[in-house]
């Protein structure tokens, strides 16, 4: 048992978690492995009921976690999601108007900072506590609790979620005081990340293209200066012909949009980043919008990529 579950385990508290997605359903895992009383909700009902069979309470609403719970952790896509799970939709009320004052809102998704920055504000007018902690590191790492999270938040919310967040990933950075910091390190990772899939699939495909064989580059990449996890990462996406979204492609067009948008505001230039931006939109528009980002291969022209080995 490693400190930070021992911690999780002796902590009192009720902890809710919204979105049974790739990462969102590895970090309740982590949770219910660190012993917390874990209560999860999803849109999908199956999702969380079958998740409560091996343990943990399944919440028919997300009105109901939020009574429940003292830390209430979201995981799902995006701003406009966020905004559901905590003021609720056509569908159904959302858990802010359940949540009792002093609970902790933790936000785990990838947005525009300035939005975060004026999330804590609402929820402080309802006497709710807030923690900025987008996540990284894919479903693999959140399965096994070995994911980063990048945070901000008061020393109030810290105190009554830290532990829960070390119990989630291996490495919590606390970067502010205050909601934003967080936010604005996942939009320069996401930078990183879809410039460097970008990257990944040029040269895969220029690759192709000369008549290299595609496992023997990918060999020789990876075990050469040009590597990163990204090209390692994916490009054997693209070697096994699996374009099953782990990560789709409409995701990189979204945080790359949010990259721009953050960097506009300051008139700050982004050339890489525009030209990434603009596969990714490519790709989408051609069809490929919920495939894994990998696919972002498929708009270079005169290639044949590898096909699915029987």
């Amino acid at each position: 048992m490693n400190s930070a579950t021992a911690k999780a385990e002796s902590n009192p508290q009720r902890v809710g978690l919204v979105g049974l997605g790739a990462m969102g359903r590895g970090m309740a895992g982590s949770l219910r492995r660190a012993g917390v009383d874990l209560h999860v909700f999803d849109v999908r009902s199956e999702a969380a009921e079958a998740f409560a069979k091996e343990g943990g309470t399944a919440c028919a609403t997300l009105a109901d976690l939020g009574a429940r719970c003292d830390v209430v952790v979201s995981v799902v896509v995006n701003a406009a999601q966020t905004e559901a799970v905590l003021f609720g939709s056509a569908d159904q009320a959302g858990c802010a108007a359940t949540m009792k004052p002093g609970s902790v809102f933790v936000m785990c998704s990838t947005v525009d900072p300035n939005w975060s920055i004026a999330l804590e504000a609402r929820l402080a007018a309802l006497g709710i506590l807030y923690a900025d902690a987008p996540i990284s590191g894919g479903a693999a790492r959140a399965a096994s609790g070995e994911m980063t999270m990048m945070t901000a938040g008061t020393p109030a919310a810290y105190a009554k979620c830290e532990p829960l967040l070390n119990a989630m990933a291996a490495k919590v950075y606390k970067l502010g005081d205050r909601a934003g910091a967080g936010s604005k390190v996942k939009v320069i990772n996401q930078l990183l990340a879809g410039v460097h899939i970008a990257a990944a699939a040029e040269a895969m495909a220029l690759g192709l293209r000369e008549g290299v064989d595609p496992a023997a580059l990918y060999d020789v990449i990876t075990h050469s200066a040009g590597n990163s996890w990204m090209f390692e990462n994916r490009m054997a996406h693209v070697l096994a012909a699996d374009y099953t979204p782990l990560s789709a492609v409409d995701i990189f067009v979204k945080d790359l949009g949010l990259v721009l948008d953050m960097a506009r505001a300051s008139k700050f230039p982004l050339p890489l980043s525009s030209t990434a931006h603009q596969m990714f939109m490519q790709a989408s528009t051609a069809g490929f919008a919920k495939e894994d980002d990998s696919a972002v291969i498929k708009i270079f022209p005169g290639i044949e990529l590898p096909k699915a080995s029987k």
